[in-house]
């Protein structure tokens, strides 16, 4: 289920992600949710990895 809190990131559930800053940079993933403290958000990396990192170092990913 889609965590509504998501919308106001930009961010829904399942859309290709990658970090554009921090030390993964390049990373690419899939949203997966908004973390309690919501500038933080759970990505499950294509290694099938699942971290969280800071919305600000997301952006939108076409996908590879």
């Amino acid at each position: 289920m889609t965590d509504i809190r998501s919308a106001a990131t930009g961010y829904r559930e399942g859309d290709e992600v990658m970090l554009v800053e921090g030390t993964y940079q390049g990373t690419h993933g899939v949203f997966l949710r908004l973390k309690d403290d919501t500038n933080w958000a759970d990505i499950n990396q294509r290694d099938g990895t699942i971290r969280s990192h800071p919305v600000a170092w997301l952006a939108h990913s076409a996908g590879r």
